[in-house]
């Protein structure tokens, strides 16, 4: 493999990731939700143990209430009883970065053929279809990708993760009346 060509596959895999994670945010509407403090990811992010205060395998509106204080409680650094946009950054950048490690490890699980505990970029250069990824964007054929189908490609990718939620939505949500 030559050194451009090389270069051009990583450049290919970093592209794939990038559209990948775009698509990820906008189906979770960001970090998403833990039934804690806010977010609009909902159940995605939900930790149900850590809610569930008397691992009956129920949750009570009371444990939520409990739940969500002492979230807050935890964000509150400096004990003043309110978040300041601050607290509430450091807060969020601690669920990202739990989920980042969470995403990290498995992916190299998955991808770290020698198994040595880390990713070459020989490893991360076979991601899946990374050459399909790539054919799917580049919309006029002529192997090169523009800024253009970039975008086009992550609008479009928006738009199927908004109609499935937009079907998900609307499941079991008939009036009875």
């Amino acid at each position: 493999m030559t050194r451009t060509s090389h270069l051009t596959t990583l450049t290919l895999v970093a592209l794939g990731a990038a559209l990948v994670s775009t698509a990820a945010l906008a189906d979770r509407g960001g970090m998403g939700d833990r039934m804690g403090m806010g977010g609009r990811g909902g159940l995605a992010m939900f930790d149900f143990a850590a809610v569930d205060a008397d691992k009956d395998g129920k949750i009570t509106e009371a444990e939520l209430t409990a739940y969500r204080a002492a979230e807050a409680k935890a964000a509150d650094t400096d004990g003043d009883g309110l978040m300041n946009a601050d607290e509430l950054a450091a807060m969020h950048l601690k669920g990202m970065t739990a989920r980042a490690a969470e995403m990290a490890a498995e992916m190299v699980k998955r991808l770290d053929t020698d198994a040595d505990g880390k990713l070459s970029a020989v490893e991360m250069a076979v991601r899946p279809a990374p050459a399909a990824l790539f054919d799917r964007i580049d919309a006029d054929g002529d192997g090169a990708v523009t800024e253009a189908e970039i975008t086009a490609a992550k609008e479009t990718m928006a738009q199927r993760m908004q109609d499935r939620k937009g079907r998900r939505g609307h499941h079991g949500n008939h009036d009875n009346n």
